[in-house]
């Protein structure tokens, strides 16, 4: 082989051996750039997704937080839960008391209403039965009528008495007579009798003030219903308020002699109302 043809050989081969490295250098570059782009592709991905677990790592440690929270409060509620259901049965038993004290009252009530009633009724009757008696007597010196819970039965000063004395006239006695038919009709009833006179002053060998004259007029009538015409004494009661009662005016006359009276006061029967009251 000729000198200048070992050159075009090597020359050849030489032209051939630089080609097929810029080939690989290509095929190297490009793999190379592939690589570089896909670690660029994945460092990215890595981050986000050490940015997500980031995220997540501190999403857990908030839902853990809210968790032990809601686990707190679940038991601040089971307790409030337990006082509240100690409460409601506490508040259960005193509404039943109170329903059952209630109920009791209410039964009271009607019970006492019922004796109320009976107690009016009686009343009624008495006033009828002590204006029937009574009959053609006149109004201005008897008056009956019910004042509260009491019949009551004025009877005038000038009907009853004389002047500054405390002894029965023969009219008053037809009148108490009378008024004693419907009391003893009543056994089981009590009564006061009660002295009233005006403000005029009085004082005599026998009578020292009003008080005196009231409460002397108040045991003649007293003493007349229970000697004369059976009326018990333990129902009797006797008392006299003087000047100090009035129903008028004491600065007329007319006013003086409404002032000037004895009252029958038929008592409510309170022994009836008190055993109410008596646990049964």
């Amino acid at each position: 082989m000729t000198i200048r043809k070992i050159l075009v050989f090597t020359s050849i081969c030489l032209t051939l051996n630089s080609c097929v490295s810029t080939k690989k250098y290509k095929a190297q570059v490009s793999i190379y750039d592939k690589l570089k782009s896909d670690y660029v592709i994945i460092e990215d991905q890595l981050k986000t997704c050490l940015t997500e677990k980031d995220a997540s790592k501190k999403k857990q440690l908030d839902l853990e937080d809210q968790i032990a929270e809601l686990k707190t409060n679940r038991n601040i509620m089971i307790n409030q839960l337990s006082d509240l259901s100690v409460i409601s049965k506490q508040q259960a038993e005193s509404i039943q008391k109170s329903l059952e004290n209630i109920g009791a009252k209410d039964n009271y009530i009607q019970t006492l209403q019922t004796q109320m009633s009976k107690k009016d009724s009686l009343n009624m009757t008495l006033v009828l039965n002590l204006k029937g008696a009574l009959g053609d007597i006149n109004d201005s010196d008897v008056q009956v009528k019910v004042e509260g819970s009491a019949v009551l039965i004025n009877l005038s000063d000038k009907m009853l008495f004389k002047s500054g004395s405390y002894e029965i006239t023969t009219q008053a006695k037809t009148i108490l007579s009378k008024v004693a038919q419907v009391l003893n009709a009543q056994p089981g009833i009590q009564f006061m009798i009660e002295g009233n006179t005006d403000n005029k002053p009085i004082k005599t060998t026998f009578i020292k003030d009003n008080w005196d004259l009231s409460v002397l007029r108040a045991s003649s009538v007293a003493r007349i219903l229970q000697t004369e015409y059976a009326v018990a004494p333990e129902r009797i009661i006797a008392a006299g308020r003087g000047e100090y009662h009035s129903i008028s005016s004491n600065e007329t006359e007319e006013g003086r002699t409404s002032n000037r009276r004895t009252s029958i006061i038929i008592l409510p029967q309170l022994d009836q109302f008190f055993k109410l009251l008596e646990p049964k």
